[in-house]
């Protein structure tokens, strides 16, 4: 993890915090000065700021917070913006946020202290739910794309101005209804499994429609209910059940995944050992064979020429 990241994750300070604090030589690892802001902490590192050790967190707490409409998904705006953690409780200030909303949306949001389980989780194909509201009516290109999937290549529309994502593929959703229709407007509720920039809004831009609400209503099966907004509650016992299996399900399959590469990294070698093997001992038998041909060239010499072995000099 990146050093400015693990700071963030594991104090009180911000990514720019950290780097300032790096910049001013503040930072020490493995109690030597560090200068490399791109340093990625290994394990078994010890970090320490103004000589005071870094503890890495490892009690898990998950929380959920219902985020209200014009505030930012970030821990400082460079621009005085509100964020999510002007709005919560200073014990949430180190907690990290798992996924994201933009400015304009609302809902469920889940944050946690343990930057394992938040890179985990942000990884994971979990499925979202949000309620919706676009400007029009629903067309049948839009069910269409919805059950069979897009691909983007201009994915602007709906994005931010100063985005730099151009392209987007947009896999089928994972279910969809319509919950109100009129002729100016549609309300859907809908859940996909990924969470990429401003996804949906760049999905109904591409047909020209603007989502004039959005709001998160589950995330990996955790539902905001009845929780007021600008409102956190812990996270329920039967979640954090469910939590730790699927983070044991994701341990498990990592590691089969990392078996499996060490197999073939394994299988891929010996390949290449018996290759080498017999790429040598088809040059040693090349080369008795040329040495072999040698000496019955020089004997069909001397037979051919008798008076050669017995010349004088």
């Amino acid at each position: 993890m990146r050093i400015n990241k693990y700071i963030s994750h594991n104090s009180k300070y911000s990514r720019r915090e950290a780097d300032k604090l790096i910049e001013n030589g503040e930072v020490t690892v493995n109690r030597n000065k560090l200068e490399d802001f791109a340093y990625d902490v290994k394990e078994g590192d010890q970090v320490s700021i103004g000589g005071l050790h870094v503890t890495e967190r490892t009690e898990l707490t998950m929380i959920v917070f219902n985020k209200p409409k014009g505030t930012l998904v970030t821990r400082k705006d460079d621009r005085g913006r509100t964020t999510i953690f002007h709005k919560m409780a200073g014990k949430f200030r180190h907690f990290i946020p798992i996924g994201r909303l933009d400015f304009a949306s609302e809902g469920l949001l889940i944050l946690t202290d343990s930057p394992k389980v938040a890179e985990v989780m942000m990884k994971g194909n979990l499925n979202r739910t949000y309620n919706i509201k676009i400007d029009k009516p629903l067309s049948s290109e839009m069910e269409e794309a919805m059950r069979e999937g897009l691909i983007l290549e201009d994915a602007r529309a709906g994005g931010h101005e100063k985005s730099k994502i151009y392209g987007m593929e947009f896999a089928p959703f994972v279910h969809y209804e319509i919950r109100g229709v009129s002729a100016n407007f549609t309300k859907l509720r809908v859940t996909i499994a990924e969470g990429q920039n401003r996804e949906l809004r760049r999905f109904f831009g591409h047909f020209e429609a603007n989502i004039l609400d959005l709001k998160r209503v589950e995330f990996g099966g955790i539902e905001l209910n009845n929780l007021p907004t600008g409102k956190t509650r812990y996270f329920t016992r039967r979640e954090y059940d469910d939590t730790h299996k699927y983070l044991k399900m994701i341990k498990q399959i990592e590691a089969q995944e990392e078996k499996e590469k060490q197999d073939r990294i394994k299988a891929d070698r010996l390949r290449e050992k018996k290759k080498n093997q017999t790429e040598d001992q088809a040059r040693r038998e090349a080369s008795a064979n040329k040495k072999r041909q040698k000496v019955i060239n020089q004997k069909n010499s001397n037979r051919n020429n008798p008076n050669k072995k017995n010349r004088k000099y």
